[in-house]
């Protein structure tokens, strides 16, 4: 499970074209809702060559399967991100017109969001430009540039693509997890082959599922269910299966991975990830879990597979991602206090007993660099990450957690002087707490959520872990951001010497609940409600201890000069409320209570106030900010010497967004445009 940057809203003024820290540029682009970021990479440059050539191949391999993300999203997506780029590169018009520079916005939107539908709202974005004005671009450009199906001609290519373009009927929501709808039939993604119904998903993966395997495999994770002469079946992602082109290309950069392996345990790693790939078999990919998650002492490591599952609308198939990086051994001290101390905090949770490991196993934590983002994690990324995801593993074998300290850095030297806080915050006090303390609570916050949240609590005996169907993402996003928030009150963390003292918290408690009951609101389109899991799951919890806590006047919705600000009036009683919807949520996830989970995420977690929605658009707008933060990589180079041996590999930091996305266009893509 991952942790999104609750700190994203918090833009960078579009006037100022960019922002120096030691001369070095954070600022690489910006555009419609979007900001795209640099990050750096410190630390890199101290690196043995072996280490330095490991993360080449690794982060070669993170960028290889580029397209399969595209392709999961919604099966035009390939098809209409060649067509675009096509017209970019070749329109021979004016490319100052209104039209051509609608043109320009949108593909760098479908570039960022890996496809037609927004990264977060799931809406489906439509074109500024015209249908006509595609179609002339697209009758300009030579037909061997352009994907068109074999048989076909420019006339049926524009003809396919023009209403999945242009109708806000058609595709219109990439995955629906909620309501009353068929939220198979309704969803755009990939996963699922047309005409595919929930009550046959759902039947198909039950009949496979027996209630008394304790170690059972992630059914479904890395394969598209279809129906083939009436019957269903899977198409596996693999090697000589569902996007072996791409497949093979990760496989082939992985095999040169191994021989720069820090160590055997990490060779025997990549190995059986290779032979995971050329299998699809999933009870490799659990052996390979468990391998990653034992290995405590690389200093390199890297995700590279279908991991998460947030885009399936039943929390199941997963999307494809990867993140090459290597330890900060000096922030990792932080965390290893944190993991040292798992069994403290799981033994003082406020959940019900019953609920509690009575064992923490293999819980560790690491601060890391990283070197290069892709599939899911790119060009919006996470900033914590904890995996594996499969709950027998967690408690057999424990879970790995990393912080990303210089994404987490990026988005603070970004965000700095832009007018947001003193839009946003109350008074003097709050903003003089964030200042203080902000960056080091929200980092250690995301600690917790990794390290201790995802990896505490236990399913009872007979629990379906997938018993929560399409809450499952966000309750578990609620569960870690709660005892994340929960322990970081605790007297606990400041004799650890993880705060300055025990004021600190105060500062995340107060972003917390601004952001989850007003300012993520700037996120969303006026008229539409919460969609993603992680933004759900910020809203549930603030909302809730919001009502729950206003007989004591815990937390207020203020106004000053006709605007509205969050006022929070007792920290202590505010932890408490964290602990007892802690203890509830906890109890959910344990017993599978779908339909108290259900209830929650429905009550708390899905509806807006229009009204206060309308507010914060309009006060946001007045800032000239971008609600949502992405970023470019860093290029990584081998550098040779006369006899074409690799004597060191470099970083540079100076290619643009746009130069970015074509050239992995024309690098890093192997699958046809229809799959």
């Amino acid at each position: 499970m991952t942790a999104m940057a609750m700190t994203a809203c918090i833009g960078q003024k579009a006037e100022k074209a960019e922002v120096n820290n030691n001369d070095f540029d954070y600022v690489a682009d910006q555009f419609a809702d979007l900001q795209i970021l640099r990050y750096r990479v410190p630390g890199f440059e101290s690196l043995s060559l072996k280490q330095k050539q490991l993360l080449y191949h690794l982060s070669e391999a993170a960028l290889m399967g580029r397209d399969i993300l595209y392709d999961q999203n919604n099966r035009y997506n390939l098809a209409i991100r060649r067509t675009l780029e096509a017209i970019y590169q070749n329109y021979e018009g004016d490319k100052q017109s209104p039209q051509f520079k609608a043109l320009e916005i949108y593909l760098k939107r479908v570039w960022f969001a890996n496809g037609i539908h927004h990264h977060y709202a799931e809406d489906k974005f439509i074109p500024a430009f015209t249908p006509e004005f595609f179609a002339d671009c697209v009758r300009q450009v030579d037909v061997a540039k352009l994907p068109v199906r074999d048989g076909q001609g420019v006339e049926q290519l524009i003809q396919e693509l023009s209403p999945v373009l242009f109708d806000p009927a058609v595709m219109a929501k990439r995955t629906i997890q909620s309501g009353d709808e068929d939220i198979i039939l309704a969803s755009a993604n990939n996963y699922y082959g047309g005409g595919i119904t929930q009550p046959e998903v759902e039947a198909y993966y039950g009949k496979m599922k027996d209630p008394k395997d304790h170690t059972p495999v992630s059914y479904g994770l890395n394969s598209r269910l279809v129906k083939e002469d009436g019957k269903i079946v899977e198409k596996v992602w693999k090697v000589g299966g569902l996007y072996s082109q791409a497949i093979e290309q990760i496989v082939a950069e992985l095999q040169k991975a191994v021989p720069f392996a820090e160590n055997d345990a990490q060779k025997a790693i990549i190995e059986k990830l290779i032979e995971y790939y050329k299998t699809g078999d999933l009870k490799t990919f659990d052996a390979y879990s468990v391998l990653w998650v034992e290995d405590t002492d690389s200093e390199v490591d890297f995700v590279n597979g279908f991991i998460e599952t947030y885009g399936d609308p039943l929390g199941m198939k997963a999307s494809w991602e990867s993140t090459v990086n290597f330890i900060n051994n000096e922030a990792t001290k932080r965390t290893k206090l944190i993991s040292d101390s798992a069994q403290w905090f799981e033994d003082h949770s406020p959940v019900d007993t019953r609920f509690k490991k009575e064992k923490v196993k293999g819980v560790s934590a690491k601060v890391i660099t990283v070197a290069m983002l892709g599939g899911d994690c790119y060009p919006a990324t996470p900033i914590g990450i904890n995996l594996p995801n499969a709950d027998w593993i967690r408690r057999d074998h424990g879970s790995k957690s990393v912080t990303i300290e210089n994404i987490t850095e990026a988005y603070d030297k970004a965000s700095q002087g832009n007018g947001f806080n003193e839009e946003f915050v109350w008074s003097e006090t709050e903003r003089n707490a964030l200042n203080k303390y902000g960056f080091i609570t929200d980092n250690l916050h995301t600690d917790l959520h990794e390290c201790l949240g995802h990896g505490s609590g236990k399913l009872l005996p007979g629990t379906d872990p997938d018993a929560l169907k399409a809450y499952s993402s966000t309750l578990e996003e609620t569960r870690a951001d709660l005892f994340g928030l929960y322990y970081l009150g605790d007297p606990k963390i400041v004799e650890l010497g993880l705060v300055p003292d025990a004021e600190a918290y105060k500062a995340e408690y107060y972003k917390y609940i601004m952001n989850g009951l007003m300012t993520q609101l700037v996120r969303i389109e006026k008229g539409k409600n919460v969609e993603e899991a992680h933004m759900r799951n910020r809203q549930l919890i603030a909302k809730w201890v919001f009502e729950k806590g206003k007989t004591d006047n815990v937390i207020e919705l203020k106004k000053r000069d006709g605007k509205t600000f969050v006022v929070v009036n007792d920290y202590a009683k505010l932890r408490n409320l964290f602990g007892e919807l802690l203890a509830e949520v906890q109890r959910i996830k344990s017993e599978g209570d779908f339909v108290a989970g259900k209830k929650l995420v429905e009550d708390y977690g899905v509806k807006v106030d229009s009204e206060l929605h309308a507010e914060v658009l309009e006060r946001y707008a007045k800032l000239n900010l971008a609600p949502y933060k992405g970023f470019v990589n860093p290029v990584m180079k081998e550098v040779k010497n006369e006899k074409g041996e690799v004597v060191d590999i470099v970083l540079d930091y100076t290619e643009g967004y746009a130069d970015q996305m074509l050239r992995y266009s024309k690098e890093y893509s192997f699958l046809p445009s229809y799959n």
